[in-house]
């Protein structure tokens, strides 16, 4: 899911239109009136920010702040007050603050501010959220895969991995041989479609020399390449009849026998498949052998399409910026802007997680390896806005000199919605006050559709 945020100011306003905005920008918002409300709420939950008032009655800010990191605890926290002397933020980053703000802050600043500290959160604190191999995610639905993971990566049982196109299947498998009792033997992986049917059965089990045209020398095979570890078999769906026959014989004997060999050989190997295919109507319609769909479906793990769990995306970008900028030795890493998260989280992703990397890359590249804006987000990507309606036309209202891009993503969403400025509240998930007021801050208020 996305960030949880902990509000913790005693002025009832403040706290009702900031936990608003936090909201809009795509962020969870739990709200606490005094320091001692704020120790309860961090005492039942895990949050990922908070943003403290400095001075409030009974435990104020800079005891709570204190406290915390006696605590050892890591979280980030942005300190708030109405009074913006120097020495008060002094005082309020050596209490232990990350950051300071002062009364009244501007919408766009505390999003700024919220979003780099986040980018800055301690690796101990993602930790919950990954499992070895590359896997992240904080959704139900994806902290339901981790735990199926860690029950059968101890064991030596056979698992499936069924999931679209995209949505991670190696690293699934990747974690499961990480974390069993084979992770120092080899993880052999192996695209069962990439390969042609004349030269997948010795690719898998080998052959020896002789054994037919071209085979000049002994080819041992990937599953004796993957001895004492595990063999992932992608898209084990698209195996043709006899190769699946082999397969059977050999995840049942636990022994093969190359192409040409007269002897059989031992094999100690842990199988791991996966496909996107529904493979029991595969077996419904005689393309797959029902013996060998039971014998790889002894632990099964399915796996949500990103569009399924579009919480996670936060994390999923961070993870990406994070491990991009890491191999390019980007410094600062990138970050994403609030409006820019928004539009990624609204678009279906029909690609996956591969495809969000991949939007994220030339992101990356368009925005030079900065903060990567709504205009350097794919064009298909963009469009998401426009998922709620049609579009007849595009509004007359540019301005040459303004990039910004919450201004980019207002004009992109009033263009999609035809102007009708309640339809762009909603496609921007804002409400139509806020947007009317950023309307006029950016004259844009004068020749829209009404509703």
């Amino acid at each position: 899911m996305s960030a949880r945020i902990l509000l913790v100011d005693d002025d009832r306003a403040f706290r009702i239109s900031t936990a608003e905005l936090l909201r809009q920008d795509g962020y969870q918002v739990e709200t606490a009136a005094d320091g001692q409300q704020a120790v309860e709420a961090l005492r039942d939950g895990r949050f990922d920010l908070l943003l403290l008032d400095l001075r409030m009655p009974g435990i104020d800010g800079t005891s709570l702040v204190t406290a915390l990191r006696e605590w050892g605890d890591g979280i980030p926290v942005l300190m708030i007050s109405g009074f913006g002397t120097v020495d008060t933020a002094v005082h309020a980053l050596h209490a232990g603050a990350d950051d300071f703000v002062t009364k009244p802050v501007e919408p766009a600043v505390l999003s700024d501010r919220v979003a780099s500290l986040l980018e800055r959160r301690p690796a101990a604190q993602l930790a919950a959220d990954r499992i070895p191999g590359g896997m992240v995610g904080r959704s139900p639905a994806m902290r339901m895969v981790f735990e199926a993971v860690r029950l059968v990566a101890p064991t030596d049982a056979t698992v499936l991995i069924l999931g679209e196109t995209g949505t991670g299947k190696e690293l699934v498998a990747r974690s499961v041989h990480e974390m069993s009792a084979r992770s120092s033997g080899p993880f052999v992986p192996v695209n069962c479609a990439a390969l042609p049917e004349t030269l997948l059965e010795s690719e898998l089990f080998g052959h020896v020399k002789g054994s037919f045209t071209g085979a000049v020398r002994d080819n041992p095979g990937l599953f004796q390449a993957a001895q004492r570890g595990t063999i992932f078999l992608d898209e084990i769906g698209d195996l043709s009849p006899a190769t699946q026959h082999r397969l059977l014989r050999v995840l049942q004997e636990r022994q093969l026998r190359p192409v040409g060999a007269i002897r059989t050989i031992d094999v100690d190997v842990r199988v791991i498949a996966a496909t996107h295919r529904n493979l029991r109507a595969d077996v419904d319609a005689g393309r797959f052998r029902e013996d060998l769909f039971y014998r790889l479906n002894v632990f099964r793990i399915e796996l949500p399409a990103l569009r399924e769990h579009r919480t996670d995306i936060p994390l999923l970008v961070e993870h990406a910026l994070e491990t991009m900028a890491r191999r390019a030795g980007l410094t600062p890493r990138p970050i994403c802007s609030p409006f820019a998260m928004r539009m990624l989280q609204a678009h279906d992703w029909p690609g996956n997680v591969r495809e969000l990397f991949a939007a994220l890359e030339s992101a990356c590249i368009r925005s030079g390896g900065q903060r990567i804006e709504v205009q350097h987000l794919p064009p298909e990507v963009r469009a998401a806005l426009g998922r709620a309606g049609a579009t007849t036309g595009p509004l007359r209202y540019r301005s040459a000199d303004d990039n910004g891009a919450e201004r980019a993503a207002i004009i992109a969403a009033l263009e999609q919605a035809d102007g009708v400025r309640s339809r762009a509240a909603e496609l921007l998930g804002m409400g139509r006050t806020t947007l009317w007021r950023k309307l006029r801050q950016y004259g844009l208020a004068g020749e829209e559709t009404e509703d």
